[in-house]
């Protein structure tokens, strides 16, 4: 199976950071990466914020056709279709799909905990992740009931020494490919 590996997780997990580490790393010289859709759109354009449905639409379509583009080459991408599910669960029907059809798009998935777990020492909000450490908190939750059931699941949690964590979901991308 060519790997096809989402990384995910609730605002302030790391994400991005594992990613961009991942980008430079030889052994993941041979991955197509794609950066997060939402955080490009909305740094783009703020007005997304406005329409919702029609911003998670607008994610699923240009991330499958990304993911099409590359054809039977392996990838890395930050935030899998179905995370626009977690965003705005109406999108999945918004776009005639299911839980199962998402699956099969990917080999593994890998959650990263958020920093919110942490408290408010660890979390900080931005320009673009402005939620709130309960909302966070809640968006991880809906991530972690649509991907916990893809058989390539993978849950790192929060850790205050960002190293440690970083480390952990390493071995797991390394144990994938």
């Amino acid at each position: 199976m060519i790997p096809r590996i989402v990384i995910t997780g609730a605002p302030a997990s790391g994400k991005t950071e594992v990613f961009n580490r991942m980008k430079k790393d030889p052994a993941f010289s041979n991955f197509v990466f794609f950066d997060e859709l939402a955080r490009l759109l909305l740094s783009e354009n703020p007005e997304y914020r406005k329409s919702w449905s029609g911003f998670h639409i607008e994610i699923y379509h240009l991330q499958v056709a990304r993911e099409k583009q590359v054809g039977e080459r392996p990838f890395i991408t930050d935030r899998g279709t179905i995370d626009a599910f977690a965003f705005h669960p109406q999108t999945m029907e918004d776009v005639s799909t299911t839980l199962e059809e998402e699956y099969q798009r990917y080999s593994a998935a890998v959650q990263l905990g958020s920093s919110a777990n942490l408290g408010n020492k660890f979390y900080e909000c931005n320009g673009i992740r402005n939620e709130s450490i309960s909302k966070a908190l809640a968006i991880e939750e809906a991530i972690t009931e649509l991907w916990r059931r893809h058989p390539g699941y993978h849950f790192i949690k929060a850790e205050t020494d960002f190293e440690k964590k970083y480390h952990a979901c390493l071995q797991v991308l390394l144990s994938i490919v």
